[in-house]
């Protein structure tokens, strides 16, 4: 509980100075704190002596460099790859691919049962559609290197493109769930070969840490519902476009009559409320007041004013909470560990 009080207090804290990255309609909004910096791994710059295809004319050169742009391997494995390719291009490319897989599936399995606590939960909106999403890595330095972050992207929108595939005829919200073995199973994405646990066991060849594939959530909203969001120590990067990281994330599903402006505000505060105060049901308006112990989100203390209960802040903005989701990254590591 005292993480969760520190959660709360630096939430209560930085509502009224710092702006936050939340999703939905208008602009783009500063993260709640300064994310870390995003740290890639430098590809080491190999000297090497040209095979005789390369050394017959800069445009051989070209094609070296073009391929090193293009995949971020080694100039050495990209020189390998040409020289074995002929000097085409595409091909040279998918061997490196095909290469990088079979070292990274090796990797896994070497690596495979080795601890995965930090990590980063990732928060992607597109129209009615919204996804949450946790990859588990073993070290915070991993965590905020850009591959590691590419690779939550890609989490995020193979379970976006998974949600959007289900031809619903909605009246009302509809809300899902996906395993890490479901999550595992599911296509790369539109431009990728293969499925997600093919592109983990890329980024573990790559980093070279045991990664986890551990949870999505997804959320599908109709006319008449709007999802707020909020994600607690945002990190936003132009590469990784609409994305949004950070350690913990919420979805708070609304009900309303009618599109509000300040819609937006309301989903974040409510996104930070479930964030600090972990609720395990809505509840009801009806329900008693309870104290900071209690569990249904309507009945506890608001979290940015606790002297009235979240459901009285609610109530006067035309708005009904009628569900959420709440991500914690590592959430559950150690209570399976004690166990």
């Amino acid at each position: 509980m005292s993480l969760l009080r520190s959660l709360r207090l630096c939430l209560v804290a930085r509502a009224g100075s710092c702006p936050v990255r939340a999703l939905g309609p208008g602009p783009v909004l500063p993260s709640l704190q300064a994310g870390p910096l995003l740290l890639q791994s430098p590809q080491p710059w190999h000297t090497f002596h040209a095979g005789p295809w390369l050394s017959s004319s800069a445009s051989s050169k070209e094609l070296l460099m073009k391929l090193r742009r293009r995949t971020g391997y080694s100039f050495v494995n990209c020189k390998k790859a040409l020289e074995i390719c002929g000097g085409d291009l595409k091909q040279a490319e998918s061997w490196l691919h095909k290469q990088a897989q079979k070292e990274g599936w090796s990797k896994a399995a070497r690596l495979h049962g080795r601890k995965t606590k930090e990590g980063l939960i990732g928060l992607l909106q597109e129209g009615d559609t919204t996804v949450l999403v946790e990859v588990n890595c073993e070290t915070d330095f991993v965590s905020r290197n850009l591959k590691f972050q590419q690779l939550v992207q890609q989490v995020a929108l193979g379970t976006l493109l998974h949600c959007q595939s289900l031809k619903d005829q909605l009246s009302t919200y509809s809300k899902g769930f996906l395993n890490s073995s479901e999550l595992s199973e599911l296509p790369a994405g539109r431009e990728r070969e293969g499925s997600l646990k093919d592109q983990l066991a890329l980024a573990i060849g790559k980093l070279g840490e045991n990664m986890t594939l551990k949870r999505a959530a997804w959320v599908k909203v109709p006319a008449g519902f709007y999802v707020g969001s909020y994600v607690h120590g945002a990190m936003h990067s132009p590469s990784l476009h609409n994305l949004v990281l950070g350690k913990y994330g919420a979805l708070v599903i609304c009900e309303t009559s009618e599109r509000k402006a300040n819609l937006e505000d309301l989903g974040r505060r409510l996104g930070q409320h479930v964030v600090g105060m972990a609720p395990l049901s809505v509840g009801s308006l009806d329900d008693e007041p309870g104290g900071e112990a209690e569990t249904k989100m309507l009945s506890q203390p608001y979290l940015l004013d606790p002297s009235i209960t979240l459901g009285q802040y609610v109530q006067p903005q035309g708005v009904s909470v009628v569900d959420f989701v709440r991500f914690e990254c590592g959430e559950g590591e150690e209570a399976a560990e004690a166990e």
